[in-house]
């Protein structure tokens, strides 16, 4: 099997990022965003979905978050969808369910080159540290749509804005790795009737 790895940079007059990812690996995280809490979610999800992850991102924060977070999941999507490659060989779908003390949430993917986002989450509290919680739509969004992922996250219940939040990124993490590992009975091939993904 080749290596599914891939490195991706941007850089516009708002932000400078840079990731690697490894599909193969084992959960490890190398991220700095200038987010405490972010940077928190996105070692939670690596280290749950078993993929390596290195990000650097330099944002404009001195305006807000907004900028560092939508385009920290565009770099993302895009170095993920490039490392997948023609998606051939995936097992394509994945779900989880994951709680988190009285929260549940579920996610359901679809790594097909067909990216949507269904979002079915809401927050009690505007801010969980110093971050504005709507910007995680953001972020789901943009990883989304740049990696070619059909994304369903819902929030069943919960109380705690941090337990909503991570349960959500652990059960991405979770039906991520089910959807992306290699499934040996389709011999390479794509798991899809038009051949192609």
């Amino acid at each position: 099997m080749t290596a599914r790895y891939a490195r991706y940079a941007r850089e516009t007059k708002e932000t400078k990022i840079s990731a690697a990812v490894n599909l193969d690996g084992g959960g490890l995280a190398k991220v700095s965003t200038g987010i405490g809490f972010f940077d928190h979610m996105l070692e939670s999800f690596a280290k749950h979905s078993a993929v390596d992850w290195t990000v650097e991102t330099k944002g404009d924060l001195h305006i807000d978050m907004h900028h560092t977070v939508e385009d920290t999941g565009i770099v993302m999507g895009l170095a993920f969808k490039q490392a997948l490659g023609d998606f051939a060989g995936i097992r394509r779908f994945g779900q989880a369910y994951v709680p988190m003390d009285e929260t549940l949430s579920r996610v359901a993917v679809d790594f097909a080159n067909r990216p949507y986002l269904v979002w079915k989450v809401n927050f009690l509290r505007p801010k969980v540290g110093d971050m504005d919680t709507e910007l995680f739509k953001e972020w789901f969004h943009a990883f989304a749509m740049n990696s070619g992922a059909c994304v369903h996250v819902e929030n069943l219940y919960g109380e705690n804005t941090h337990h909503i939040i991570e349960s959500c990124f652990k059960a991405l993490a979770r039906s991520t790795r089910q959807a992306i590992e290699i499934d040996p009975r389709l011999n390479g091939a794509a798991a899809s009737t038009k051949g192609v993904l």
